[in-house]
Order: C-alpha cells, then sequence, then structure tokens
C-alpha cells in the first residue's frame, strides 16, 4: 500500500508511541549525554521502531534522530526529523507527560501521545487529531480560553540576561492574565494547536530544524497559530526561541510582557 507522506509520519509515531507505552513503569537503563541529559533504553528502542517504518515507506530519504543523528541516503533531497521520546527526565521519574515526534523537513509531522492514543497531524493545509478511537478524527482549532501558557525552564538560556523565562512568569501582567504550566515537551505545542493552552513559550536559537520542536512547530502553524520567536521575529535561521500563541491578541500581550528582551540588534 502507498501511504502519503503524513500518514508514514503518523505510522512512524505511533510505533514509537507503543515502544514508549509498553516500557513504561520499567527500571530503566541510561546513556549519558553531558549536562545532565540523558537517554534511556526506551528512547533507543522508540528510535529504532520508528525508523524501521521510514525505511520500510521511504527507503530513498534521509532520516536525523535524536539518539543516533543522521542515518540514510547522504546525498538525500529529503530528511525525517525523530525525537523518539520528547520529555525523557518525566518519563524516567514515572510522569506521563511525554511526546513522540516525527517530521518531514518542510513537509507533514506527527506528534504522538503514548498514554492517551493521540496522534496529532499536520499535512500542510490541514491540522488535526486523531484519537485512539478507530476512524475519529477533528480538525485541531486553538483557542485562548483556557488561560493556560507552558513557559520552558530549562537550560540552556541563550537569550539571557535580554530575555529570561522567569522573569516572564513574575510579570504582573502574566500573572493577572494567564497560568503557567511546565510541561516542557513538544505534547504543549500541540496542545497550543488543539486549543488545550492558550501558549507555549521558551528560549533557544533557531529551532526550526530541531528534533524536539520542529513536529510542534508545523502543527501549530497549519492550525492557525501565530509563531514567532521571542524577539517576535521569524522562527528559522538566526532565530530566537519560539512563542507559539493560539491567536493574535494573546501573542501579542505576552510580546508586549517580553518587550524588547530577546532582541538581537
Amino acid at each position: 500500500m502507498n501511504l502519503t507522506d503524513t500518514e508514514v509520519a503518523a505510522a512512524a509515531a505511533l510505533a514509537g508511541a507503543e515502544v514508549v507505552r509498553a516500557r513504561y513503569g520499567r527500571l530503566h537503563s541510561r546513556v549519558d549525554k553531558g549536562a545532565g541529559d540523558f537517554a534511556t533504553d526506551a528512547d533507543l528502542a522508540a528510535e529504532e521502531a520508528i525508523l524501521d517504518v521510514i525505511r520500510a515507506a521511504r527507503p530513498g530519504d534521509a532520516v536525523h534522530g535524536e539518539e543516533g543523528g543522521r542515518q540514510g541516503v547522504a546525498d538525500a533531497e529529503r530528511e525525517w526529523l525523530v525525537d523518539p521520546l520528547c520529555g525523557t527526565l518525566n518519563y524516567a521519574t514515572g510522569a506521563q507527560l511525554v511526546a513522540v515526534n516525527v517530521v518531514l523537513r518542510n513537509g507533514p509531522a506527527a506528534v504522538a501521545d503514548p498514554f492517551s492514543g493521540e496522534v496529532f497531524l499536520a499535512d500542510g493545509e490541514t491540522a488535526r487529531v486523531r484519537s485512539g478511537v478507530p476512524g475519529e478524527e477533528r480538525p485541531l482549532a486553538p483557542t485562548a480560553d483556557t488561560r493556560l501558557v507552558d513557559v520552558n525552564l530549562d537550560p540552556p538560556f541563550p537569550s539571557a540576561p535580554g530575555f529570561r523565562a522567569v522573569d516572564l512568569l513574575a510579570h504582573p501582567g502574566f500573572v493577572e492574565n494567564f497560568r503557567p504550566r511546565v510541561v516542557s515537551t513538544t505534547l504543549a505545542l500541540a496542545w497550543v494547536a488543539a486549543g488545550r493552552r492558550a501558549a507555549y513559550v521558551t528560549d533557544g536559537g533557531d529551532l526550526s530544524g530541531s528534533v524536539h520542536f520542529a513536529a510542534g512547530i508545523a502543527l501549530c502553524r497549519v492550525a492557525g497559530c501565530v509563531v514567532t520567536g521571542v524577539d517576535g521575529g521569524p522562527v528559522g535561521p538566526g532565530g530566537r526561541g519560539l512563542v507559539a500563541a493560539a491567536d493574535a491578541g494573546t501573542h501579542e500581550l505576552l510580546m508586549s510582557m517580553i518587550g524588547g528582551r530577546g532582541r538581537t540588534g
């Protein structure tokens, strides 16, 4: 059967999610990456399951996995970005706030929640969520009604001292208008696209090609969210971090609190 790129992304993400779900609650071995970062055996096994799907469906494409790096045809024009377990620290401590990300660079994306059974999809024109119930699918509809904003507090902080996420949380306007939540995973971006979060904010550099963020950014863009850097500029080469908001008003309000912080030049 010939699968579309969107279906390949979905199948791959769900294959990784199945591994993550099956290994949940076990005592996991860890691979130290330095600076406090690590992978577990679940990360590695999930990435292999994802790669198996992509290799079978798109043997001529390259794949860049968080754990295995770039693999496949060296001069391939197409590249898949894979984060097999976004939220490893949550997972290792027994929390279920994790996601599995698969995205074709500049193409379709899938973010799977291993525990709800949901998979969030973006094909470049539409964004939707497919539930664990076969055949049940609905469009993503961003809304700021929850007033919940996910703020990533993980280091490093490349925009400091100009922009600090902790300063945003302490801003009187933030306290007045929003309530913070810290998921620190692409699941939060999927929730912005689905209307479960008003916004997501993180520091960083160019996140458009990141295995952690690219799938979530694609979802938010196609769903109609407002997506910029913390400096208000576009997300891409030379970009600074990420502000993904459900609507223009929420984005404008958050940017007014960030102010000139994070601007480069």
